[in-house]
């Protein structure tokens, strides 16, 4: 039944953020070390293990990858002819319309939805996302974005080792690799506990704005779905990862880069979180399409 194979999939990732709504409400919890942990350890080490795995060939995601990246690109230009006519500061809110979730949300979906097969796909949208934000997106708000930082981040690290290891052929010796994939299945479990811990501090003073986001968000995201996927080849497993990531709410981090640059962060905030919400509407709606 349908709405059974959406449910469960979708049941285990709303079980584990309600956990970490709840504790954060009863217990005010500090997520800051735990989330690098997950963002310089466990989250690379689930990146490489992916990777480095010899089952992965990053030539048969080319055309998914440009689809990824145009997907990102698309989103923001859509909605900028609209928010500007909203007299809303495009700084503020297209960010938030092009990086997604690919990490907390993305990935356990991919994970739920199609096993461990999903993930090589879930992977390549987190990269390309990291990748995008740290540059373009950094760029978008201040134009201070640096390469030699963005290099310095496990993230990026793990993805160039891994991708090297891949194109190489080289076989990552069992004794490494073990502990290694160890540290990464920890980073779906934190990822969704530290959004939960996220959704507990929305602030509503914003909610306008926030709304807005939260429905231009999968709707400019379906819409390039459309417009793109006839242009591309893809694997039906592609296909229906590259709809769930269309379908996705935008990135917590967004709201970290408009903190760090005083770009209106309360409203990044409130876009982010409500965002974050709707998704629990939008991703059945995905799921839906592709179970159909």
């Amino acid at each position: 039944m349908l709405i059974a194979r959406i449910y469960s999939v979708l049941f285990p990732i709303l079980t584990i953020v309600i956990v970490g709504y709840l504790y954060a409400r009863i217990r005010p919890i500090d997520m800051s070390t735990a989330n690098r942990l997950n963002m310089e350890v466990f989250t690379p080490a689930l990146l490489f293990t992916v990777l480095s795995d010899n089952t992965f060939n990053i030539m048969d995601y080319q055309q998914l990858a440009l689809a990824t990246i145009l997907m990102i690109l698309g989103s923001g230009i859509i909605v900028f002819p609209l928010i500007r006519w909203l007299g809303i500061n495009p700084k503020t809110f297209m960010p938030s319309m092009m990086f997604v979730n690919a990490g907390n949300m993305g990935i356990p979906v991919a994970l739920f939805a199609f096993g461990e097969v999903g993930l090589p796909a879930a992977m390549l949208f987190l990269m390309t996302t990291a990748l995008l934000n740290f540059t373009l997106g950094i760029s978008l708000v201040s134009q201070r974005a640096s390469l030699i930082a963005l290099l310095k981040m496990p993230l990026i690290q793990a993805t160039l080792l891994g991708l090297l290891i891949s194109l190489s052929s080289i076989e990552v010796p069992s004794l490494l690799i073990t502990p290694i994939k160890m540290l990464g299945t920890c980073a779906i479990p934190v990822m969704l506990l530290s959004l939960g811990v996220r959704l507990s501090d929305i602030d509503l003073t914003h909610w306008r704005i926030g709304l807005l986001g939260a429905v231009l968000r999968p709707l400019s995201g379906g819409l390039m779905f459309l417009i793109i996927r006839p242009w591309f080849t893809l694997t039906p497993l592609q296909t229906s990862g590259l709809l769930i990531f269309a379908m996705l709410p935008p990135a917590v981090v967004n709201y970290i880069i408009a903190e760090q640059y005083q770009q209106e962060p309360q409203k990044v905030a409130a876009i982010v979180m409500l965002g974050n919400v709707a998704s629990f509407i939008s991703l059945p709606i995905a799921l839906a399409f592709i179970y159909q």
